[in-house]
């Protein structure tokens, strides 16, 4: 069934600027945003408080059969058996975690599900990892935020500057989460055939916004 209103799809790995982009577009554009990556993270620090090992398959799967899954569209939160995680999300806990969570097939089959009964309607700039390539491959315009390793691993440090994190730590953590993101068998992260790339290296916010916002002029999702 076709969408009503265009669905925009905007995936990369972290430190991109994926979350401040997708933001900024949803509002101009008079859309909804949605942040996939922050639903893994909550899920993951749900699992975790309940005693589940992110890295069990089998706990995993019966976890995944009795969570209970709500969005609040005011916050664009994910809420889990009634609790919103999403203050933590942000934290390198729950990215750690996350990023070991989201290789399993029964956490990624219940989260694809969700965001697509999230995204039926449109009206949408999802945010992710496969958000183009798995999720909504049928999305009216998909876009890949890039850059240097060096540029991610600086942002990200600059981010976390409340948590003890040395800038080696946080560069380590990011390669090794592109491994895991890159190689994993379900849903690795790579970039649609038919997405457009954006180099956010030696880009500021606005200019990559406008860059977005060029992109769904061109796919003519928005007055010229």
């Amino acid at each position: 069934m076709k969408r009503r209103r265009p669905l925009i799809a905007i995936d990369g790995p972290s430190g991109v600027g994926k979350s401040t982009v997708a933001m900024a577009l949803a509002d101009k554009l008079g859309f909804r945003y949605i942040n996939t990556g922050a639903m893994y993270r909550a899920l993951a620090l749900a699992a975790d408080e309940a005693g589940v090992d992110v890295a069990d398959n089998d706990a995993l799967k019966r976890f995944c059969a009795s969570v209970k899954m709500g969005f609040d569209s005011t916050k664009g939160a994910l809420i889990i058996n009634g609790k919103d995680f999403s203050a933590d999300v942000k934290t390198q806990k729950a990215g750690r975690l996350a990023s070991v969570l989201s290789a399993n097939p029964s956490i990624r089959e219940l989260l694809v599900s969700f965001q697509r009964s999230l995204g039926k309607d449109g009206s949408i700039v999802m945010e992710g990892r496969d958000i183009g390539t798995v999720v909504f491959p049928d999305a009216e315009l998909k876009i890949f935020l890039d850059a240097s390793h060096e540029v991610r691993a600086e942002r990200r440090h600059l981010e976390l500057k409340g948590e003890r994190e040395t800038r080696a730590d946080v560069s380590a953590e990011i390669k090794e989460r592109d491994r895991r993101d890159t190689e994993r068998k379900e849903s690795p992260l790579k970039m649609a055939e038919d997405a457009v790339r954006i180099d956010t290296s030696e880009l500021g916010i606005i200019d990559v916004v406008e860059k977005a916002l060029d992109c769904a002029r061109k796919a003519g999702l928005v007055d010229k």
